[in-house]
């Protein structure tokens, strides 16, 4: 078995690869899943059991190696992935720039291999911390590559970016399921797509602080 093949099966990524367009998760352990097991609220539906990750970014600033990367590393977060991405030192700024690009991905590249068993270390235990599976990627000028990561199946595969907006919607009641946001998020796209959906989060976050406000019943 290949050191690729054996990253994806230990962290659930079979096939699951930028290059592979794959299901996303493998025979073995499963992720959340939206749907069964979770509990209806005002304005969608939430899974119940499912950790929070408020506090991803801190945990992974903690606990990844201080020579990773320079500054801190990106951490995104949505109901089935967490994506960790940095930026890696730079190379000889006096190469030409096909040399630079060929620069950048090698050391891409090494960084992978150089740090495959500590990363798969790092995902285990923030698996069993947040319930949600780990992806890695690195970036070195403009360069940025995504590792092994998942692709879910809605109405057509969607990377995290895409699955956050529709979250986003469903959670706020605009829409009932993610293919029904899918539908609705076809017809809003426009110049102010991403303000709108700015304000729509900062007022979902105000009206969970006035909720936590709020008697125990």
């Amino acid at each position: 078995m290949s050191s690729d093949e054996e990253e994806a099966r230990r962290t659930g990524f079979e096939g699951a690869g930028p290059e592979a367009g794959g299901p996303g998760f493998g025979r073995g352990r499963r992720g959340p899943r939206r749907g069964g097991g979770g509990s209806a609220r005002p304005g969608g539906w939430q899974q119940a059991e499912l950790p929070p990750a408020d506090d991803a970014a801190g945990w992974f600033t903690g606990r990844l190696p201080s020579d990773w990367f320079v500054g801190a590393a990106s951490v995104s977060v949505d109901r089935e992935e967490i994506i960790v991405t940095g930026e890696l030192p730079p190379v000889s700024a006096e190469a030409s720039q096909a040399q630079s690009a060929a620069a950048a991905a090698g050391r891409i590249s090494r960084f992978r291999e150089d740090t495959r068993a500590e990363r798969m270390k790092i995902a285990a235990e923030a698996e069993a911390r947040y319930g949600r599976k780990v992806a890695w990627g690195a970036q070195l000028g403009d360069t940025r590559v995504l590792f092994t990561h998942l692709s879910i199946p809605v109405m057509t595969r969607l990377r995290q970016p895409e699955r956050q907006v529709l979250d986003t919607l469903v959670d706020a009641g605009v829409a009932r399921s993610r293919s029904e946001a899918l539908s609705w998020a076809v017809s809003l796209v426009g110049q102010h797509a991403d303000e709108w959906l700015a304000s729509l989060r900062q007022a979902m976050s105000e009206v969970d602080k006035l909720r936590a406000q709020g008697p125990d019943l």
